[in-house]
């Protein structure tokens, strides 16, 4: 069988949406700022919600990291993470953060029976999830790191979060 590669045009848009935001907190890294909003388009985060010391649209730089998807990804502004935290535990979202604590859960072996909707915290590029977000989440999740450094890009680490997270709503929802 000869593979041939499919154009932007050949591709089904779809509209499906997991229970999943995101809070990014303090991401100041423009193109991670519009990686992240192509990252929501793509697997289907129903909002990321940016906070802290962030780079918003419009920009050029931002539009282009994205390929525009800030035009069509549900998200907001606030400079104080923690009311949004309290509006969305206010509607029932477990709040995870994706750090590396003392009492972090390895995302494989978190058990997510019971949670039917997430915010996700990622947090700055360089200090991580502020202590007061800690704090203020339900649980702490981290992906195993095999390597000699104990971290990842906030992007590659927001990605392989938010597809385990959405295979483990998936193999909920058909159990």
């Amino acid at each position: 069988m000869k593979h041939q590669k499919l154009t932007f045009d050949d591709h089904q848009k779809g509209t499906s949406k997991y229970p999943i935001s995101i809070l990014a907190d303090n991401i100041t890294l423009t193109k991670n700022v519009g990686a992240l909003f192509r990252l929501c388009d793509s697997l289907g985060v129903e909002h990321l919600y940016l906070t802290g010391d962030v780079c918003t649209s419009p920009n050029l730089k931002l539009s282009k990291v994205s390929r525009f998807t800030e035009r069509n990804v549900p998200h907001s502004t606030e400079i104080n993470p923690l009311l949004i935290i309290k509006q969305l535990k206010q509607k029932g979202y477990t709040i995870l953060s994706l750090e590396l604590t003392s009492h972090s859960k390895n995302i494989r072996e978190f058990d997510f029976t019971g949670i039917n909707k997430i915010c996700l915290i990622l947090g700055n590029e360089a200090k991580g999830v502020s202590d007061a977000l800690l704090e203020a989440s339900d649980h702490c999740i981290h992906i195993p790191m095999l390597g000699m450094n104990s971290s990842m890009n906030v992007i590659c680490a927001a990605s392989i979060a938010v597809f385990e997270i959405s295979q483990n709503f998936l193999q909920i929802k058909h159990n």
